[in-house]
C-alpha cells in the first residue's frame, strides 16, 4: 500500500524536553516522503530545518529566541506551588495568548495550506485556528497524559484544577467566537475535542492510562537525541571499570545549579564514573568536580546509557523513558512541572527512587548506593525496557497522522 503525500502543519513551543520528540515526529513524517512545516519559538528553527521541516517563527505569540533563563516568559522554577504553575501554563500557552497563537497559524495555514495541524497539546490557539478551518487536528502530548479528566487525579485535585483553569475560559472563548466556534463550558474541552491525542509516552509506565478519553492513543516514546547534541569521549582509561553513572537535568533553566552541585559533591567522594551533563544554559566554570566526575554541555545519552549503571535525573519525561529503554534504574529527583508525576511512574514501576531537590550531599549519596547496591532495581528496569520494546514501534506515531487525513490512497511514498 501507497501513501499520498501529506502536508502537515506542526505548531509548537520551547520547554526544553517537549521539543525534541515532536520534532522527532517531523522526522519521521518527512522520511515517510509527507511536508512537513514547524511553527514554533525561534530557537526550534535550527532544530526544526534538521529534521528537514520549513520553519517559520511566532509573530504574535509568546516565545522563546534563546536559550537563557531572562529569554523565558514563564519562569515556572520561579515557584514551588503546583497551582502557580497551573495558572502560568494557563496564561502563558493554553488560553491567555490563544487568540495571538491562533492568527499566527492561521496565517501559516493560509501560506502552507496543511492537510492536518499537529499542535503540541499546550497550545489551544493553534487548535481553535485548524478547528475554524475545518481541518483535521491531532495533538501531540510530549510526555505522560497530565489534563485533569475523570480517574487520572485525585478528585479533590480534579475540582482545584479545573477552578482554577475555569478563569481562562473568557480568554479562551473569546478567541473561538474570532472563528465562529461556539463557546466552551469547559476548560480543557478545547484540547479533548481534537480528532487525536496522540500521547508519546508508553501506557504501561502511564498510571493514568486506563482512563484517557477514547479519542487518545499511545503511540510510544519518541527517543531521538537533541540535534544540540555533541560527541562524547572518555578521560577514562579502559581499565576503569567503575559503574558509569549519568547525571542529566532540564536542558533549560529551572535553577538547578546548586542541586547539581550537590549531586556532583556526592559522586565526588565514590568509586564511580559520572557523567554529569548540562544542558543549553548552565556553564561548567559553575560547578566544581573532581576527577572522577566529567562536566560537558551534553553527551549523547543514548550512547552512554548502553553502558551507565545508574542516571540521576530531574525526571524530565524524555530522560526518562530513554533511561527505562535502555533498561537502567534511576535516581529521580524533580523540580517541578510534569516531573513529580513522571518520578512517580518510575517509583511505582520499583525502578528507581525518587528524592526532594532539597536533599542534601549525604541523602543523594545513600541513594546512589542503595540503588548500585541492589539489583532489584536494574531487574524492574530491564524489564520496563523490554516492555517499552514490544508496546510500539517507530512508525505508529506516523500511521496515526496518515490515518487523520486518509492513508490508503494512491500516490508516492
Amino acid at each position: 500500500m501507497s501513501t499520498r503525500t501529506r502536508r502537515y502543519l506542526m505548531a509548537m513551543w520551547d520547554g526544553g524536553g517537549n521539543a525534541p520528540p515532536q520534532l522527532g515526529v517531523g522526522k519521521r513524517l518527512v522520511e515517510r516522503g509527507h511536508v512537513v512545516h514547524v511553527l514554533g519559538d525561534r530557537s526550534l528553527a535550527g532544530a526544526a530545518e534538521a529534521a528537514g521541516c520549513s520553519f517559520s517563527p511566532w509573530n504574535r505569540g509568546t516565545e522563546r529566541t534563546e536559550m537563557d533563563a531572562s529569554d523565558d516568559a514563564r519562569n515556572d522554577w520561579e515557584t514551588e506551588e503546583p497551582l502557580d504553575v497551573v495558572r502560568r501554563i494557563r496564561d502563558l500557552l493554553q488560553s491567555g495568548p490563544a487568540a495571538a497563537f491562533a492568527a499566527d497559524t492561521a496565517a501559516a495555514m493560509a501560506s502552507f495550506q496543511p492537510d492536518a495541524v499537529v499542535p503540541d497539546s499546550q497550545l489551544f490557539g493553534a487548535m481553535i485556528a485548524a478547528e475554524g478551518a475545518g481541518l483535521p487536528v491531532a495533538a501531540l502530548v510530549p510526555n505522560l497524559w497530565m489534563a485533569p479528566t475523570p480517574g487520572t487525579v485525585d478528585p479533590v485535585a480534579f475540582k482545584i484544577i479545573n477552578r482554577v483553569v475555569k478563569q481562562g475560559l473568557p480568554d479562551l472563548n473569546a478567541a473561538r467566537a474570532e472563528y465562529g466556534l461556539p463557546p466552551l463550558a469547559a476548560f480543557y474541552d478545547q484540547l479533548l475535542a481534537a480528532d487525536r491525542i496522540l500521547v508519546l509516552s508508553s501506557e504501561t509506565l502511564d498510571v493514568a492510562s486506563p482512563f484517557v478519553p477514547n479519542n487518545v492513543r499511545y503511540v510510544g516514546p519518541v527517543l531521538d537525541d537533541p540535534v544540540w547534541t555533541e560527541p562524547w569521549t572518555s578521560p577514562w582509561p579502559e581499565s576503569n571499570t567503575d559503574p558509569l553513572v549519568l547525571v542529566g537535568f532540564s536542558s533549560i533553566y529551572q535553577n538547578q545549579g546548586p542541586l547539581l552541585q550537590r549531586v556532583i559533591d556526592a559522586l565526588s567522594v565514590m568509586e564511580v564514573r559520572a557523567v554529569v551533563a548540562l544542558g543549553r544554559v548552565l556553564k561548567a566554570d559553575a560547578l566544581v568536580a573532581t576527577d572522577n566526575v566529567a562536566v560537558a554541555r551534553s553527551v549523547p545519552h543514548s550512547e552512554l546509557l548502553t553502558e551507565a549503571s545508574l542516571m540521576i535525573s530531574h525526571c524530565g519525561h524524555g530522560t526518562t523513558v530513554k533511561t527505562l529503554a535502555a533498561g537502567v534504574p534511576m535516581l529521580c529527583i524533580p523540580m517541578g512541572r510534569d516531573q513529580d508525576a513522571t518520578a512517580a511512574c518510575v517509583v511505582n514501576q520499583r525502578a528507581g527512587v525518587q528524592l526532594s531537590p532539597a536533599a542534601s550531599s549525604d541523602e543523594i549519596r545513600l541513594a546512589i548506593a542503595d540503588l548500585l547496591d541492589d539489583d532489584g532495581y536494574r531487574e524492574n528496569a530491564a524489564r520496563l525496557a523490554s516492555v517499552l520494546a514490544r508496546e510500539h514501534q517507530a512508525l505508529d506515531v506516523v500511521l496515526e497522522l496518515e490515518d487523520l487525513v486518509g492513508r490508503a490512497a494512491p500516490g508516492t511514498v
